[in-house]
């Protein structure tokens, strides 16, 4: 024990038993003999040390004293209780104690020498705080409520933590002022109260020693282990991140140790799903089930024996196991015995998470000591399960929040520069059914934004896919012809030199052309007389087969047809997507960085994509026709880029596909609205249908008075109608020549006119190829800004 106790606090503490000792000043006056003679007895033997009455600091004199104290408090410590109660003399928040009860030193022996006394708390400057609470509310008169429940956390002597809540009796005490105590107003006291955390302003309010606190305190305590245990429960079962904290399962195995009073406690949960009648393991860090053990999940009739699988699922009781080995020799190795038997567990209680009579999963405690955990405690469980059934519904619904997020972002994502809308009309959603309004969904409506669409589309894909389909039906009947006219030598039947004859004609007519309709024809002609002869071949000759099962390995499970060519070039165009996509995309990150603007794209035989700008979808940024401007340089820039990425993709391709580039621009403002149905946006309004006929039918269109088509491979075509658009993209191609992203290569032409739309021109504009493999130079915004304002 320290000589003195040496720490920043508002009271001086002084322990003296003077107040204790002027009641027994009265008592010794007190017409009842007995009274008074007990009352100076307890007087005459603490005459010889004047200390005690006056006060001390030296702690070393607890123990000099002892035996005097003992007596003066033998009223407020009774010797009749001292095996009962919890109890003893202390300084108020300081951890020093004298004169404690028989139980309480009991409980600290069992706790082990190495143990440090400490009440549990919080920081120096909290305790602070407390003591200026105490200050002003019995000092000054302010009475400011700062109660907390103290407590001492002290381990049993099986390394089980008790909780002991601690009452102070403070009758004994006294505040004195010394010259340090200011006089304080009830602005002084205002500006405490609106500065709890500014620990320097409670100081200079209240110094240091500026009180002396004259006199102890008793600690009365009691064992508030099952209450402590039960709110940590709640504390932990209700924290947003169970599943990927660390300590989530340590701390809860240790709340549930201490709330049973059994050290080994281990705790484990599965969930259950009705719809397949199984059991499934939970996943985050550190869980556990002994149930399953290491398997995912398991039928629940597997899982446990009829009589448990009654009691959990049927009945939704507790199943308690206060004996594991004894059920398992009696049940003959059945489980859940055998597997609790596997893993060293003597003990087990499973208690359903239920509610409204639906089971949601299974509590699962387990204990290495036999009849540890049995039906009698299992009754314990009744306090804490409403708080695991709402965590779990909890979880369940945060779970279900997070598929559909996940859903959303993976699916339908709605994208982040239109979010902030979405997230507005479902807050007022949400308000109108609190306030008990019918509730409607409306409809997002972005008014006056400026449209920019963009295609990379493969040259001649329709052509590349039917030649595709041409091979491999070639290679499909020829390889058929081959069999049937071997099984026409083995055996000469009219049958195989008709089904011969018919497939020399299908040969035929795919060699000279390949209609329509067939494939699906070739199709059916093979599945419904073709591989019924084929079955019966393989019966009839070794050789025959085995050309008949060398074809079918080369037949595709998935579409019953020979699919080399058709693979080749399905590969090579998803190859082509994923990484015209992958430019956009990153790309994307920059262009949202300059200014907010809506973007989709979609994948077809190719990369197509729309991008809407304007005030309504930009919100309180303030919106400039400079940012349009802005978006279609950087449109042109990336396209280019995108252009190159399939140039230094195209040698590696399994067929070299080529692409051709289009861009649409229109300089009149349109509205878009979100399709519920369909989950995307569109243009709103027959007005602005025009834009979309005209997005759907361009890049069909040919030159006017040729049969050129307008898209070239190596070139990109800006499509336009008004001369102020020409001469806005003719800056912004020359701007990127200077920077290598064209040739000199540029041309104007005029289109011939589509269905309900004339008068459309185009720049095509030949593309540099870069042939290094370096990355392309993105251009910053600075560079953009300057090109616009030039």
């Amino acid at each position: 024990m320290e000589q003195h106790y040496q720490d920043e606090f508002p009271l001086d503490r002084l322990i003296s038993f003077h107040k204790v000792l002027e009641v027994y000043d009265r008592m010794a006056k007190s017409e009842d003999k007995f009274v008074a003679q007990k009352a100076k007895y307890v007087l005459e033997a603490q005459a010889p040390y004047p200390e005690l009455r006056d006060g001390f600091k030296d702690l070393t004199l607890l123990k000099k004293h002892e035996g005097v104290i003992n007596i003066i408090l033998q009223d407020s410590f009774s010797e009749v209780l001292t095996n009962n109660e919890i109890k003893v003399g202390s300084l108020p928040y300081y951890d020093v104690i004298f004169n404690a009860s028989e139980r309480f030193k009991r409980i600290l022996a069992a706790a082990g020498d190495d143990f440090e006394l400490k009440v549990r708390g919080g920081t120096d400057d909290l305790t602070y705080i407390m003591g200026c609470t105490i200050i002003l509310s019995f000092y000054y008169g302010f009475n400011l409520d700062f109660k907390r429940p103290l407590f001492y956390d002290i381990p049993d002597e099986n390394g089980v933590m008790k909780h002991y809540r601690i009452l102070y009796n403070a009758d004994f005490m006294e505040l004195i002022p010394t010259d340090k105590a200011k006089d304080l107003t009830q602005e002084d006291v205002d500006e405490l109260l609106e500065n709890f955390d500014d620990i320097e302003v409670w100081k200079e309010k209240i110094p240091p020693a500026s009180f002396i606190a004259k006199g102890f305190v008793i600690s009365n305590m009691f064992d508030a282990t099952t209450e402590h245990a039960i709110s940590e429960i709640k504390s932990s079962l209700i924290s947003n991140d169970k599943r990927s904290s660390d300590s989530f399962i340590t701390n809860l195995q240790d709340v549930f140790r201490s709330f049973f009073n059994i050290k080994d406690i281990k705790v484990g949960f599965v969930t259950y799903n009705s719809d397949k009648d199984k059991f499934e393991r939970v996943h985050g860090k550190e869980m556990a089930s002994y149930l399953l053990q290491d398997k995912e999940m398991e039928s629940c009739n597997e899982t446990l024996c009829p009589r448990s699988y009654s009691k959990l699922l049927d009945q939704h009781h507790y199943f308690a196991i206060a004996n594991v080995e004894k059920f398992y020799n009696l049940c003959e190795g059945q489980p859940p015995y055998k597997g609790l038997k596997k893993q060293g567990i003597k003990s087990a209680i499973f208690a359903p998470i239920s509610t409204d009579g639906k089971l949601l999963g299974i509590l699962e405690l387990v204990s290495t000591k036999v009849n540890a955990l049995n039906s009698v405690n299992a009754q314990k469980l009744e306090h804490i399960m409403p708080y695991i059934v709402s965590a779990v519904l909890r979880s369940a619904a945060e779970e279900a929040n997070l598929i559909d997020a996940i859903i959303q972002n993976e699916c339908t994502t709605v994208h982040s520069s239109v979010y902030w809308k979405f997230k507005e009309e479902a807050k007022r959603f949400i308000g109108d059914g609190l306030d008990g309004k019918q509730a409607s969904f409306n409809e997002i409506v972005f008014k006056d934004v400026h449209p920019l669409y963009g295609q990379i589309d493969i040259k001649d894909s329709s052509k590349a896919r039917n030649s595709a389909i041409q091979k491999d039906l070639i290679v499909q009947l020829s390889t058929i012809r081959k069999i049937i006219t071997m099984a026409l030598e083995k055996q000469e039947l009219p049958i195989y030199e008709e089904l011969a004859f018919r497939v020399n004609n299908l040969l035929e007519e795919i060699e000279e052309t390949l209609n329509t309709n067939s494939e699906q024809a070739i199709f059916d002609f093979v599945k419904e007389e073709v591989l019924p002869v084929f079955e019966h071949l393989k019966s009839l000759d070794g050789r025959l087969k085995k050309m008949i099962m060398a074809y079918e390995e080369m037949i595709d499970s998935t579409t019953e047809s020979h699919y080399n060519h058709r693979r080749n070039y399905d590969d090579s165009v998803m190859a082509i997507n994923k990484k015209l996509a992958a430019v956009i995309d990153k790309k994307q990150e920059d262009a949202q960085a300059m200014f907010p603007h809506y973007f989709e794209r979609y994948k077809t035989d190719g990369v197509e994509h729309n991008m809407y700008i304007g005030q309504s979808i930009a919100g309180a940024l303030p919106f400039n026709t400079l940012y349009l401007n802005n978006l279609r340089l950087w449109q042109l820039q990336v396209m280019c880029e995108m252009e190159n990425a399939h140039y230094g993709l195209k040698s590696r391709l399994p067929i070299a596909l080529d692409v051709a580039s289009l861009l649409l621009v229109y300089s009149t403002s349109l509205s878009i609205r979100f399709r519920m149905d369909e989950k995307r946006f569109d243009v709103d309004g027959t007005y602005n249908a025009r834009y979309e006929v005209i997005k759907k039918r361009i890049d069909k269109s040919f030159i006017k008075g040729t049969n050129e088509r307008l898209t070239q491979t190596g070139k990109l075509s800006i499509v336009y109608s008004q001369k102020k658009e020409e001469l806005e993209y003719l800056r912004y191609i020359s701007f990127l020549k200077s920077k290598g992203y064209f040739t000199n290569n540029i041309e104007i032409v005029e289109l011939e006119g589509l269905q309900g739309v004339t008068g459309l021109k185009a720049i095509r504009a030949e593309i540099l190829y870069k042939k290094d493999e370096e990355p392309q130079k993105t251009f910053t915004y600075d560079d953009l800004m300057e090109e616009l304002n030039a």
